[in-house]
């Protein structure tokens, strides 16, 4: 379906569906971490909606927010490889905790795996992966992802935080530029 005033964006999730599949993942987040809490570190920019949306409905108690960059798109449409993460997380809030990353999207893998030996390099007593997206048919590194919300085809989507050269993040939807 082509939503008439996004720029001819095609609708892939929408906002109904997004918010039931976040409800989902927060119930499996708060059964493994009911009795231990957790530390959550939020992958910027664009996991930043879903991450805000997930803190309000999990339960299990969340000890931290913290916030790291990766990215390996720059402004255009396919994923270079060459990841980089910045942001400093103090190893003392790290260290010993239980650690979940949100984040927007498994693509390639290397975002996800680039985040995850930084923060294992901390010290975590656990550390698991969340993301709302996963493209497995683009998996050039193979990444655990223990909390997957939808898995997508192939396309390259904007919105509910997501962006094209810092576009359309504010869209409450999930959608994608059609084939030309």
């Amino acid at each position: 379906m082509v939503e008439a005033g996004h720029g001819g964006l095609t609708l892939l999730i929408p906002e109904d569906e997004l918010r039931a599949g976040v409800a989902t993942l927060a119930r499996e987040i708060d059964r493994d971490y009911a009795t231990t809490g957790v530390v959550i570190v939020c992958v910027l920019k664009g996991a930043a909606v879903f991450t805000a949306d997930l803190l309000r409905i999990l339960r299990a108690e969340v000890h931290r927010l913290e916030f790291v960059r990766a990215s390996s798109y720059g402004s255009g449409t396919q994923s270079s490889g060459d990841v980089r993460v910045t942001g400093t997380l103090d190893t003392r809030y790290m260290a010993g905790q239980h650690v979940l990353i949100v984040d927007d999207i498994a693509d390639t893998g290397h975002t996800g795996m680039a985040v995850k030996d930084y923060i294992r390099s901390l010290g975590p007593a656990s550390l698991r992966y969340c993301t709302l997206l996963d493209k497995p048919e683009r998996r050039e590194v193979e990444v655990q992802y223990d909390y997957v919300g939808f898995t997508i085809p192939n396309h390259f989507v904007v919105g509910y935080g997501m962006d094209f050269d810092e576009r359309y993040r504010g869209l409450p939807a999930i959608y994608y530029f059609p084939d030309p």
